[in-house]
């Protein structure tokens, strides 16, 4: 690439399409120089092999508050990737996995589903009640993760309504000024502090925020205090922001080419494999994964020196033609699929089990419940949620 960097990230032409800077860079430059809204530059990285390379090289960490590190947002704090907090690596980070990891054992997992499906049907019924056409963003997509995470760490139901302005602040690249930033995340910590003191003083019986206290105090301190706020605040908002847009560009995708739907409505053990051809298929993805490298390192060739802040793009590498035949075509049945959207390696989402549960729930019970749900407007007019680090539509307006 000649002249400045472009800026990242890209948009696509649509919000269901792909940017062409994907493709383009895949084929003739796998190791792109960007510069971020911060006003840095990165090397941004958009093939299948290098993406799954760097996620699972240990030389490439978290270390984003390293002085020489490429600065994701302008801003000082906020945001999931801002310099607020230490990221942790090798053993202390393979410990804080296996704790936290507890939580989303696949019979603990299992064991949610029937809850999942009931409030899934009493949202949709909700939904209905009030009419088409209606948002299914706003009307199942954003309230159901809310409710599974929080019910999880043992939140109360009267607080969670106040979690999705705490979590945008949070994911800020461009969309609030610091001061508002600062002011939600204050607000933020002194709630989750408050609700730490009443688990430490009263326990609950089946929460991980409980679970996590208890932890602690037989092990040592391999787990502070403050870890468990850090941990209690990055699931609230991994634990439903991802998921909650996911549903959304979910239903859009599905809807937005009626065979496809058809589909599912004809087999409904394409349920599954769907779910997972959604997550490759994602044009809307937000970010992606960034890297600071320790120590030198070639990637696709090319030497990057000690410092580098790279940019892993799961969703174009997901769109990858040497990994996925015909992957510019969403196949409701692709098998194998293994797609990155959750990333790979040590640091691959823990929830993941959990957000595919979530997904296939709500798919199966749109299509039980309402088998003519439609798109109420064009695809192309779908408004994407800006400034954000995660991807996902400001709303889907359906009918039935």
């Amino acid at each position: 690439m000649s002249g400045a960097p472009p800026s990242y990230p890209f948009a696509g032409p649509s919000p269901l399409e792909p940017p062409p800077e994907w493709a383009e860079l895949r084929d003739a430059c796998p190791v792109a120089p960007i510069r971020l809204a911060s006003g840095d530059h990165a090397l941004l990285l958009t093939r299948y092999a290098d993406v799954k390379q760097v996620l699972s090289d240990p030389r490439f960490t978290r270390q984003l508050d390293a002085p020489d590190a490429a600065r994701v947002t302008a801003n000082e704090s906020g945001g999931v990737f801002g310099s607020g907090g230490r990221s942790m690596s090798g053993d202390e980070h393979r410990a804080w996995r296996q704790l936290v990891g507890r939580a989303f054992t696949a019979k603990r997992v299992i064991a949610l589903q029937p809850g999942i499906k009931a409030m899934t049907e009493h949202l949709v019924e909700r939904m209905t009640a009030e009419g088409a056409p209606a948002d299914l963003v706003s009307g199942v997509g954003f309230p159901l993760p809310v409710w599974v995470i929080c019910d999880l760490l043992g939140v109360p139901d009267s607080d969670r309504d106040r979690f999705a302005y705490w979590s945008d602040t949070m994911l800020s690249m461009t969309r609030f000024a610091q001061d508002e930033i600062d002011a939600a995340q204050a607000d933020f910590d002194a709630y989750l502090l408050a609700l730490l003191r009443a688990k430490q003083a009263a326990p609950g019986q089946d929460d991980l925020i409980s679970e996590l206290l208890s932890m602690v105090a037989g092990l040592d301190g391999r787990l502070t205090e403050k870890l468990i706020l850090g941990t209690s605040k990055a699931l609230l908002v991994a634990g439903h922001e991802t998921t909650a847009n996911m549903i959304g560009k979910m239903a859009a995708l599905l809807l937005a080419d009626r065979a496809r739907w058809e589909a599912l409505l004809a087999d409904r053990a394409l349920v599954r494999p769907a779910v997972e051809e959604v997550l490759r298929f994602d044009a809307n993805p937000g970010f992606g994964m960034p890297r600071y490298l320790s120590e030198e390192v070639e990637v696709a060739g090319e030497i990057l020196p000690k410092g580098t802040t790279v940019i892993c793009s799961m969703a174009a590498a997901n769109r990858d033609e040497r990994q996925f035949e015909q992957a510019e075509r969403m196949s409701l049945d692709r098998s194998p699929n293994p797609h990155v959207a959750f990333g790979v390696g040590p640091h691959s989402c823990l929830g993941q089990a959990l957000a595919r549960v979530e997904l296939q729930t709500v798919l199966e019970v749109l299509l039980a419940r309402l088998p003519a749900l439609e798109l109420a407007v064009p695809a192309d007019e779908l408004r994407r949620r800006e400034g954000l680090v995660v991807g996902g539509l400001v709303a889907v307006p359906v009918r039935w």
